[in-house]
């Protein structure tokens, strides 16, 4: 890995959600190729590089298993925008689930399978929904913000890439 390749920690993230929620298919189009991306990654691994981690950090499979593990956060907040309730749900900032579900030991197959069912599951959901319902808003706690149903989609878009671009990171380190 290059010495000079940073990323900054999820946590200390900030956004700005400034563009027009007309823009939700392309969004969509972002959640939608994830499964893919995960798929020609793995590809070019054995189980063992896969379950590798370097320094203390998470292994592949447990970035893939953790994205997984998010969309049950998608489905509630989504059902939140539905009901119009003013405050969305909390994300486990412990990552509970992730950190109790042995990714590792679980065959990668296994792993992508459960991330293409689920995120195929969330973009079909999308998908059925208005133009209109993509302007809905809900007041995001942790980041002291309104986010929209089209802000919720970016925002769990941007993880998927922040925990992809781990994975290349975690893949070079290792040299694989």
């Amino acid at each position: 890995m290059n010495k000079d390749q940073t990323l900054t920690p999820w946590l200390y993230r900030r956004w700005k959600f400034d563009f027009p929620a007309e823009l939700y298919p392309a969004v969509i189009e972002r959640l939608r190729g994830l499964p893919a991306r995960a798929d020609e990654i793995a590809q070019h691994l054995t189980e063992s590089q896969m379950s590798a981690s370097h320094e203390g950090g998470w292994s592949v499979k447990r970035h893939l298993g953790h994205i997984a593990d998010l969309e049950a956060l998608i489905t509630q907040r989504l059902d939140a925008y539905e009901q119009g309730v003013a405050v969305l749900p909390p994300a486990d900032m412990q990552n509970e689930e992730t950190v109790n579900a042995d990714h590792d030991d679980q065959p990668i197959a296994d792993v992508l399978s459960r991330l293409r069912q689920r995120r195929e599951s969330t973009v079909a959901r999308l998908e059925t929904y208005p133009r209109d319902f993509f302007a809905r808003s809900a007041w995001h706690e942790r980041l002291g913000m309104q986010k929209r149903v089209v802000d919720t989609c970016a925002f769990f878009a941007d993880h998927d890439d922040h925990h992809m671009a781990l994975v290349q990171m975690l893949v070079r380190e290792l040299g694989k």
